[in-house]
């Protein structure tokens, strides 16, 4: 392909992304106030920042706080929310209470998103907001996500997946915007680490959670830490996999992990890929 080709080809794309912008930042202020639930990762934190945008005060940017949620994502979220100057709040969620999620079946993401939203529910009546949105995309649409039926249900919006923008695009302007969660690796909560059947418990979290924490610090930047009973699956990003590979650094985290709690540890050679347990589901 031709220099000339590429250009034209980014410049089409730009322009693309730019209409899609524009038709999300109308859609959005022709609301009379908006929440907004943000988990903090690219998607959420680009809706934020456009309804804060188009609605000013009148858009309120909450999240949700639980075992769940872990103490990184919201180290990463309080810096967005400095450096962005959104409008947020803390709200505390339950789900762990409920026995359909801790059992963790292949809808537990409904549960998790139906108690998200009943919380959400009552603060925009109680405070007077017109409705809720949340971050989905146009991408998020060929995965499953029973989290979308509950969101359906309790009619929140999606302005994202309205404007039609995908994954690319979002980085894209929120890059352009200057917001530090345009090139934040993926993320989501600590309980999508637990193959399904394998009831969901704090201390579960913490041990996944003190996993990934281990993998930070040693300077990997896209990971999974799968939980199959007392034996860590590490997926690691492909480009990031020669280095996890080495002698040295295989033993470094064998023996981090089990001092936090492991008893075996495996690097997956497939590496990291997103609903890679959703594949035990495909099988049934």
């Amino acid at each position: 392909m031709s220099a000339f080709v590429q250009i034209r080809k980014r410049e089409a794309g730009e322009a693309d992304a730019d209409a899609k912008e524009a038709a999300l930042l109308a859609r959005l202020a022709a609301l009379p106030s908006l929440v907004i639930a943000v988990s903090g990762g690219a998607d959420s934190a680009y809706l934020a920042w456009a309804a804060s945008q188009a609605l000013g005060e009148k858009a309120l940017s909450v999240t949700a706080i639980s075992a769940s949620f872990s103490a990184h994502d919201r180290a990463e979220l309080e810096k967005f929310i400095v450096q962005s100057g959104v409008r947020h709040e803390f709200v505390e969620t339950h789900e762990l209470e409920n026995p359909a999620y801790r059992a963790n079946a292949g809808d537990r993401c409904y549960y998790c998103k139906d108690e998200l939203f009943n919380v959400l529910d009552e603060l925009a009546k109680s405070r007077g907001f017109a409705a809720v949105a949340y971050g989905v995309n146009a991408d998020d649409t060929s995965d499953f996500r029973p989290g979308h039926r509950a969101a359906a249900e309790h009619q929140v919006l999606a302005p994202l997946l309205e404007a039609g923008m995908t994954k690319a695009d979002i980085r894209e302007l929120s890059r352009r915007a200057g917001l530090p969660t345009w090139d934040r690796p993926a993320s989501a909560c600590l309980s999508s680490r637990l193959p399904y059947g394998t009831e969901v418990t704090t201390d579960r979290l913490l041990l996944v959670e003190n996993g990934e924490a281990i993998l930070r610090e040693l300077g990997f930047r896209q990971f999974r830490v799968r939980l199959h009973d007392k034996l860590a699956r590490i997926e690691i990003a492909p480009e990031e996999l020669p280095t996890a590979m080495t002698p040295e650094m295989g033993v470094t985290i064998a023996q981090r992990f089990k001092a936090a709690g492991f008893l075996y540890v495996a690097i997956d050679l497939e590496g990291y890929r997103q609903g890679s347990l959703n594949a035990a589901l495909k099988k049934r």
